[in-house]
């Protein structure tokens, strides 16, 4: 008992000590995302690896520099799957801010999910940061104070694939929906980049999430004649209606695929025989430069793939928190998203954005195409760049946004 006690009072003492230096003693982030069903392959384990990552290289960069606010804190990462129902991601949430101590929730895939914790966040006066959802309204009409939209959103890669294809009014367009909150987002969003490029919408349909047999839908997109198919789904979703596209010959009668949200992973199962030529929009990719390059060589040490850009995202913004953090010196949610807002973000896949006061980080995405098997030279090279897009053409106006936190 009296070695218990010492222990005890040793340890009050070292909190005490790390309050009066305005050092946090430790921090506890949940990553919450779908690890068993059609988005766990672009998230998943992945980004609980690339959340322990960020960790290594917070707590380094605190010992390389002699920060003892960064080199002592007490970093714990929690993980668990919300398996895509709302009504689970936000119950899980709840108990951690309430009963697990936890500062922060990231990653989040599926937008309906990402609302409910949204919501359950700003309650319960704690943080989130979107990586895996998109869907712009989570930083426009249903935006929040507590949380970030970090990585993509449906308006950016709405005008980073649909902008790029349409270029008139011959460009028509047929859109193959998921049925939720992200898919109804992606295809206002690109039908309004459609027509705004003088194209034409000329019908949509929807799809429940994780479709097994997409013929129904694909034949009403076939006999729509449109010039362009429209795919506004995402994860395993995108892959069997890739697959099953194939099947049915689309390509072959003139029409042409355009997946809206599309991950390496999605094109590592299509293989590139299938998903050649594809164009689409992404935040990241392993091999832009020297530094995604020695990044994502850590992580396939970890988990035998290169990293998605959600992944990649999860490592950024927990990196950006942590800093924040121990900037601030406090885990008060207000104070440090704060210090996250007026600090540009700056790491291995993200030069110097910043975080607007609607949640969004403005950052640049690029357009890529996916290469022939002829032009792919190792395992993974699978994408050619086309065009890296500014920010500004890629992120919401503020004087279009319909946020309450934005003043105009």
């Amino acid at each position: 008992m009296q070695r218990r006690a010492l222990s005890c009072l040793a340890a009050t003492l070292c909190m005490v000590s790390a309050m009066a230096r305005g050092e946090v003693a430790g921090v506890r982030i949940g990553v919450l995302n779908d690890q068993s069903g059609i988005y766990a392959d672009m998230g998943g384990k992945g980004s609980i690896e690339a959340a322990r990552l960020a960790v290594e290289d917070f707590t380094a960069a605190g010992a390389s520099a002699n920060i003892s606010a960064n080199r002592d804190m007490k970093i714990e990462i929690i993980s668990a799957d919300h398996q895509n129902k709302a009504d689970i991601g936000s119950a899980i949430a709840r108990e951690w801010y309430d009963q697990k101590g936890v500062d922060l929730i990231v990653d989040i895939p599926n937008s309906s999910v990402a609302l409910a914790v949204q919501a359950v966040a700003q309650d319960k006066g704690k943080l989130a940061i979107f990586s895996g959802a998109s869907s712009s309204d989570l930083t426009n009409a249903k935006c929040s104070p507590n949380s970030f939209a970090w990585t993509y959103d449906t308006y950016g890669l709405a005008k980073g694939t649909a902008g790029a294809l349409t270029r008139g009014e011959e460009d028509s367009w047929f859109f193959v929906t998921a049925d939720y909150a992200f898919g109804h987002a992606l295809e206002r969003d690109a039908a309004a980049v459609v027509t705004a490029g003088k194209g034409k919408v000329i019908g949509s349909v929807r799809a429940p999430l994780d479709t097994p047999d997409y013929s129904s839908f694909l034949l009403k997109a076939q006999g729509s004649g449109a010039k362009y198919i429209g795919l506004a789904n995402a994860g395993g979703d995108t892959i069997t209606s890739i697959k099953q596209a194939g099947e049915f010959g689309l390509n072959d009668g003139g029409q042409t695929l355009a997946g809206l949200v599309v991950y390496l992973t999605d094109v590592h199962a299509l293989g590139l025989s299938t998903a050649r030529g594809l164009l689409l929009t992404a935040s990241f990719y392993w091999d832009l430069n020297d530094e995604t390059r020695a990044w994502s060589k850590r992580f396939q040490e970890r988990t035998n793939r290169m990293p998605t850009m959600v992944q990649a995202g999860v490592y950024s913004g927990v990196l950006h928190y942590l800093k924040a953090v121990s900037a601030a010196g406090t885990t008060d949610a207000m104070t440090v998203a704060g210090q996250m807002r007026k600090t540009p973000v700056k790491d291995m896949m993200t030069d110097n954005a910043v975080l607007r006061e609607d949640g969004k980080l403005a950052r640049d995405m690029y357009l890529f195409q996916v290469k022939s098997p002829a032009d792919s030279k190792a395992p993974w090279d699978y994408y050619k760049l086309v065009r890296r897009i500014p920010a500004d053409e890629v992120v919401r106006p503020l004087a279009e946004s319909q946020c309450p936190l934005v003043r105009k």
